[in-house]
Parts: C-alpha cells; sequence; structure tokens
C-alpha cells in the first residue's frame, strides 16, 4: 500500500495463394501510388478485436467503426476477433455483425495462430475438419483492444517476438499505463501534476486491511476506489465515507485484485488527443474535448454512463476553456506521452478548476475508438477526419522500424 503525497504542492480472408508481405514499409504501403496500378499492392491490415478483458464489446463497437471507414482503396483487411475465453477466430468483415452495446466473438471453428518468422508475421487458420490454410502475411495490425491482455503490453510483446509491425505503444509503455499505480509513479517521476493516492496490492490488502484503510483516511473524501489495471471506468466506486472504503475495495477486486484509491478531485474532466509525430518529431495534440455530467442522473461517468446510459452525458469539443489552460494542457498531454515512452496513439484525461493548475488523471493507449468516441471526435476539431485518423495510424505503424527503438 502507497500513499502519495500531494504533487499539487509541487473473414473477407484473402486465399493461400495470396502474395506475401516484403515486411518492407516502403513498398508494403502505398499510399502515393495508384491504386488502379496492379504494381501497387494495398496494405494488409490485420484488425485484432474482442480480447480477454471486461471491455471486450467496447473492443467489438471499436471495430465496426474502424471496419467501416478503413480506405479499401488502400488497405486490404483481414478481420480477426478474439474470443471472451482468448482463441483467434477468423471474423467477418462486416461492421454489422459487432457492432452494438453488447456484441462479442463468437467461435467460428477455425481457430488462427500467428507464426513467428524473421521480420514477417504469418497468419494460418486451424479447422478441425480441414488442413491448416494459410492466411497470409500482413503488413501491420491495428489491435483495437481495451483493457488487460490488449491494452497492456501482452499482445504487443506477441508482435514484437512475431517481427510483425503494429498500431500503437509498445510492450513497455502499454504495461505502465495501463497501470494506473505505476503510470502516476512514472508521471510523478517526470515531474508532472497527479493527484494523491493509495494503492492496495492483493498482498497487502489480505494481510493488512486495516493499514490500508489508515492510509486511505489521509485522502480527502470523496474518494475513487477502482481497479488498478481495468479501463472503461469498470468496477469503479465513488465512496463519500471511509466505512464504506472496504466494500468499494472488494467490488474493485472482482476486476483486479491491485486496487487503487484515489482523492476526489475538483473541476472540469478534460481531454486531450495525441499521435506521435514522424522522424522524431514532437508529439501532435488535438484541441481539448469535456465531459460533462448531469449529476441528476449519474454520480460519475462510470461504465454504464460512458455506453449504454448516455441521457446524462455530454462530450464538448472544443471545451470552453481559457486560450492559457488549452496551451499548457495540451503540452501537459504531449510531455505524458513522452514521459510513459507512447507510440502511435494515446488520450490524457485531466481535471482542470479555475486557479488551479490541471492535473493528469490518466493515460489510454488504445482509447475509444468509436466514430462518436471522444478521441476522433478531438481529431476532427483539429482536422483530421476519422478514416484519415486511422490512416495515419497505420502509417506511422509502417515507418517504425521493428525491435528495439
Amino acid at each position: 500500500m502507497n500513499a502519495h503525497p500531494d504533487p499539487r504542492i509541487q473473414p473477407d480472408v484473402r486465399s493461400a495463394t495470396a502474395e506475401p508481405s516484403t515486411g518492407n514499409p516502403s513498398t508494403a504501403n502505398p499510399a502515393s501510388g495508384n491504386p488502379s496500378d496492379p504494381a501497387a499492392r494495398r496494405t494488409r491490415v490485420a484488425v485484432v478485436f474482442g480480447g480477454r478483458s471486461g471491455e471486450h464489446s467496447i473492443s467489438c463497437a471499436t471495430a465496426a467503426g474502424v471496419l467501416r471507414e478503413l480506405d479499401r482503396d488502400r488497405f486490404e483487411v483481414v478481420p480477426i476477433g478474439i474470443t471472451r475465453d482468448g482463441q483467434w477466430v477468423t471474423a467477418p468483415d462486416d461492421p454489422a455483425a459487432i457492432e452494438g452495446g453488447r456484441a462479442e466473438v463468437q467461435h467460428s471453428g477455425s481457430s488462427v495462430a500467428v507464426a513467428f518468422a524473421p521480420g514477417a508475421g504469418s497468419l494460418v487458420t486451424s479447422d478441425p475438419a480441414a488442413l491448416p490454410r494459410e492466411i497470409g502475411d500482413v503488413d501491420v495490425v491495428l489491435p483495437l483492444l481495451h483493457g488487460p491482455f490488449g491494452e497492456d503490453g501482452t499482445i504487443q510483446g506477441l508482435f514484437e517476438m512475431a517481427g510483425v509491425r503494429y498500431v500503437g505503444s509498445g510492450v513497455l509503455a502499454s504495461a505502465i499505463a495501463m497501470d494506473k499505480h505505476y503510470m502516476k509513479v512514472a508521471l510523478a517521476g517526470a515531474g508532472l501534476p497527479i493527484g494523491p493516492y493509495v494503492v492496495a496490492t492483493a498482498r497487502q490488502w489480505v494481510s493488512d486491511p486495516a493499514a490500508v484503510l489508515d492510509a486511505v483516511a489521509s485522502l480527502h473524501f470523496p474518494v475513487f476506489v477502482k481497479p488498478a489495471r481495468a479501463g472503461s471506468s469498470l468496477g469503479i466506486s465513488r465512496v463519500e465515507r471511509l466505512e464504506d472504503v472496504a466494500a468499494a475495495v472488494e467490488a474493485a477486486r472482482e476486476h483486479d485484485p491491485k486496487v487503487i484509491i484515489e482523492e476526489g478531485l475538483a473541476g472540469r474532466e478534460l481531454e486531450c488527443g495525441v499521435i506521435g509525430a514522424r522522424e522524431n518529431g514532437a508529439p501532435r495534440t488535438t484541441p481539448l474535448g469535456e465531459i460533462v455530467v448531469d449529476s441528476a442522473q449519474a454520480a460519475f461517468y462510470d461504465y454504464e454512463t460512458k455506453y449504454f446510459s448516455t441521457g446524462g452525458v455530454t462530450l464538448s469539443c472544443p471545451a470552453d476553456v481559457p486560450p492559457d489552460v488549452e496551451e499548457r494542457i495540451r503540452d501537459l498531454a504531449a510531455r505524458a506521452f513522452d514521459a510513459l515512452g507512447c507510440e502511435g496513439l494515446a488520450r490524457v484525461d485531466f481535471f482542470w478548476e479555475a486557479g488551479h493548475g490541471p492535473v493528469i488523471n490518466e493515460v489510454n493507449t488504445m482509447p475509444g475508438f468509436t466514430p462518436h468516441s471522444m478521441f476522433p471526435v478531438m481529431w476532427a476539431a483539429e482536422g483530421l477526419a476519422y478514416g484519415d485518423l486511422v490512416a495515419e495510424l497505420i502509417d506511422l505503424a509502417l515507418a517504425r522500424p521493428l525491435g528495439l527503438r
């Protein structure tokens, strides 16, 4: 348990005869060529979605939006679903099949394996009733996975070992950003503003819950009790009294044995989108978005409010804030992106109250990405439409070298 001081004082699947990828981004990406030219092969993109986390359905909704908007003149799409129990399966290239609030990846009977080969990743299907069939190499993977076993560095490590380029942050940045505890440690170490918090690991909570609660007593209430490594506000409770913290911790532990208890910060909830730059340039940021929750309909911006009972929430972009505040927050978002070593994309969430400096709440390395999610909405306000944003992220991944960087 750690009490942190207040730092504010400081299957459209291609056949086995498909042409294999060269693995060279300069030849794999024909963006500047003529799609009608037979010599200009489309970039093969494996869109991976679903997964084992509690955000499975959100991942499906994200994939539906991306599949609908990907430019098929530029990109050949290979949809790959991951079921809730972790099986990789071929999936139809049909957004309607996976959109909707409760959608999930179904077992198709054909599993997908990633073959390890230097500089290339090959996908192979396995069907009990047929011989294995090679889908072929892919140029880049777009892992639209939220939460553990997808956004936390695990699948990124698989792609690194397979020598496959992929969209988004690498192993370390993904793992740090997914764990709210170590994210705060890294941000504070870089001199960035965070709020007061307490961490309860599984061992600490089981062996000495009284010590955890003593540490929580030093925070100002209300507090927010969260699974340390879950997203989409799953398992979060807003707690007004110390005597209710233990029950909230147990509820959070249903999603993650490690729990973080954060002091509730007053102020507006502001967000900033970040994407990387080419050739080691500075990260690019968006105008700010704001989440406004109607307290008469929802206590806070929880999972149900985000995705299902959305009537009590307004997403506003660009947010109405003073120019100097926007400049400060955009700078902090870019610095947080660099501090964690992020690549590709991230959404950085803040609390800001007039008369006080902004405080970083979270960094999301695979933010919600439906056409109506805040991340693409903020980029649209910057002039980058949804389909162009997806293409830019793929191009960034293709330009990134494999291995250590």
